[in-house]
């Protein structure tokens, strides 16, 4: 597949590149996107909720009242989950969401969720760009020769870029990472994903192994 590659005005500049068949043009495994996409969420999630139990609860621990003969059910504690200010049953705990998924599945996911936005001609490439100075108004402009003013958009850089990164960094729905750090949930959330020129060959060597 052959896209054409775009200048920071988003122009063409009449040069065009291929995308790798490998990377780009494989047959999507959705199921592959979805457990890649529930991991990278469960990693998320800090897992701290805790709520108080039978045995945490302050209370009186008399029996409060007698067994048999008041014609209601038997209770022992103040603290049970029945009455206000007892103790919950059955509360969250502290615990770790996250789990394993091996590499090959990982790689996968990513080339299929690429697949995708390619078949949905939402992959654009355009020449690497620099800025003197982080300037957010700079970044805007270029969102809007590129028509991705008012869409989620996710640039991949070839290496690391501190100017770009933080002139993009206060903008809602936009999106800035190295080809190192592209995720399959980052690239499915995006409505748009935009190549920096010098990243294909490090994502399609990355993912072709």
């Amino acid at each position: 597949m052959k896209v054409a590659v775009l200048d920071s005005n988003g122009k063409d500049t009449g040069r065009k590149v291929e995308l790798s068949k490998d990377v780009f043009g494989i047959e999507p495994n959705n199921h592959a996107v979805y457990l890649d996409v529930k991991q990278y969420l469960a990693n998320q999630r800090q897992g701290t909720h805790k709520a108080k139990e039978r045995a945490e609860i302050t209370g009186s621990t008399r029996k409060i009242k007698k067994q048999k003969g008041t014609g209601t059910a038997r209770a022992g504690s103040i603290k049970s989950g029945i009455f206000k200010g007892g103790g919950r049953m059955f509360g969250p705990r502290p615990r770790n969401y996250s789990f394993k998924l091996n590499k090959n599945l990982k790689r996968l996911a990513r080339k299929s969720a690429l697949t995708m936005k390619a078949n949905n001609k939402a992959i654009m490439v355009v020449e690497d760009f620099n800025f003197d100075a982080p300037k957010t108004k700079d970044f805007t402009a270029i969102l809007k020769t590129l028509g991705l003013e008012d869409k989620k958009s996710l640039f991949v850089l070839g290496e690391s870029n501190n100017n770009v990164y933080l002139s993009s960094r206060n903008l809602k729905g936009t999106e800035v990472v190295t080809n190192s750090h592209l995720s399959t949930y980052k690239i499915m959330n995006a409505n748009s994903v935009v190549l920096f020129e010098g990243s294909l060959e490090a994502i399609e060597t990355n993912l072709s192994k």
